[in-house]
């Protein structure tokens, strides 16, 4: 850590001026829970083909989810049993302690493992879902599960027998428009900082929040080991993982009260 040294206090310094923060969020926060990234350095699939021979991103499409459920739930399975075991970590713990300390903090998170909330974050949007939020396709039946063993693979609705999915967003679902509304609402708000942590940021709405503080002259901070696609456009870049990054930060700020 000590060659992050200037760049640590620099950013707690700058925290202690401000009110706002954003955080984004993606798979490299949950690393240190022990999850897998399942794209990047130690991925579950890593650019292989599954056992069935499609992308991962094929078997986990909203098509076909429609048309073989079976192979989308029996990836969500091998998901979900990843996850199981794994609780959040550090980074979590410190986003959700920022929220208690600053006047206004939010999480804008693609992760679907529920982790910002179960460390105590209460502004967070899980842009792309949560694993353990079941809804029947045809009633709208809901059910939240804390995994899912013992459920019968793919789900029935114990209402109306038709089919249940998590509430995610599958490659080739649009998002949820609530959520984004509400992002765009604390978007036009603004914030003092902005922190991108643990994401590749390949998807629009994750890097132009980054590009947009850039405009207004706002401070931006990546923490990732690895580079991303706004690597080159923010002001501070710690080339580090998340829960010793932010846990450093963390101290810098209590340090001085």
């Amino acid at each position: 850590m000590s060659d992050h040294t200037v760049e640590i206090s620099r950013i707690a310094g700058l925290l202690k001026e401000s009110k706002s923060i954003l955080f984004i969020t993606g798979a490299g926060i949950s690393a240190d829970s022990g999850l897998p990234t399942y794209r990047g350095i130690g991925g579950l699939y890593n650019d292989r083909l599954t056992e069935d021979g499609i992308p991962v991103e094929t078997a986990l499409a909203g098509e076909t989810l429609m048309s073989r459920p079976e192979v989308t739930w029996k990836y969500l399975l091998q998901i979900e049993e990843n996850c199981r075991k794994a609780s959040f970590n550090r980074a979590h713990q410190v986003i959700a302690m920022m929220e208690q300390r600053f006047e206004r903090v939010w999480v804008l998170t693609q992760n679907i493992d529920g982790f910002h909330q179960a460390a105590g974050s209460r502004n967070v949007i899980d842009i792309h879902g949560d694993l353990h939020k079941l809804v029947c396709m045809g009633c709208g039946w809901r059910k939240e599960v804390a995994d899912y063993g013992g459920i019968e693979i793919p789900p029935r609705c114990p209402e109306c027998a038709g089919l249940v999915r998590p509430e995610v967003v599958f490659f080739g679902e649009i998002l949820p428009q609530d959520k984004l509304a509400v992002f765009e609402r604390q978007l036009e708000q603004g914030f003092d900082i902005y922190f991108s942590v643990g994401t590749s940021s390949v998807f629009p709405y994750i890097s132009q929040p980054i590009m947009a503080a850039k405009c207004l002259g706002r401070m931006t901070v990546e923490i990732n080991p690895e580079d991303s696609g706004i690597s080159g456009l923010v002001d501070i870049r710690l080339r580090m993982r998340a829960a010793e990054a932010l846990d450093a930060i963390w101290e810098g700020i209590i340090q001085g009260g």
